[in-house]
């Protein structure tokens, strides 16, 4: 059995997962009575952090590869989720990137269009090639795959990056409301 204390050190941040810098220093950051900020747990933990680390603040590129893992394996999960519901199949999928990519607009501090939008172009890309071979009778399926498949995953690709960018927007925006001083 765990102290409380142990278990504090262990919670991990949302937001954190997205964010490769620490735009903050640390005299900024609340402490609590033990004198530790709320970031030390997380910047120390994580297996995602310790293998791939933050770049050196020159060095850092617009484009995040942990953020980007990180949103890849939201949008997995959002296109199977939304795929799930009954009834309207490949539109809850995008309905599902959409949902996915409105929550990381919203959490994350940073825009992250590029991630967002190639994660989400990835994810309904494989989706659409996947659902083609699932739909039909295993021969026809790679018959069709055959003549069709780069128009199948183009199609895939380009609904994904409009659904996911346009979730990742309104997150944005909400997010912007919601902190703007009135």
């Amino acid at each position: 059995m765990q102290r409380s204390e142990e278990q504090e050190e262990r919670t991990v941040d949302p937001a954190s997962l997205l964010d490769d810098d620490g735009a903050e220093s640390d005299d900024a950051r609340p402490r609590d009575a033990a004198g530790r900020s709320a970031d030390d747990a997380s910047a120390r933990g994580g297996r995602l952090r310790r293998v791939l680390p933050s770049a050196p603040g020159s060095l850092r590129s617009p484009f995040s590869i942990r953020s980007f893992l990180v949103v890849l394996a939201l949008s997995v999960v959002g296109v199977a989720a939304g795929g799930s519901i009954p009834l309207v199949g490949s539109v809850g999928q995008f309905l599902g990137l959409f949902v996915v990519a409105f929550a990381v607009g919203a959490v994350g501090s940073r825009r992250r269009y590029l991630e967002v939008g190639l994660a989400g172009a990835i994810a309904a890309g494989l989706a659409f090639v996947l659902g083609t071979l699932t739909s039909v009778f295993a021969p026809v399926a790679v018959r069709i795959l055959a003549d069709y498949g780069v128009a199948i995953a183009g199609v895939g690709v380009g609904a994904g990056l409009l659904a996911s960018l346009a979730g990742h927007y309104f997150g944005r925006d909400l997010r912007d409301g919601l902190t703007r001083d009135v």
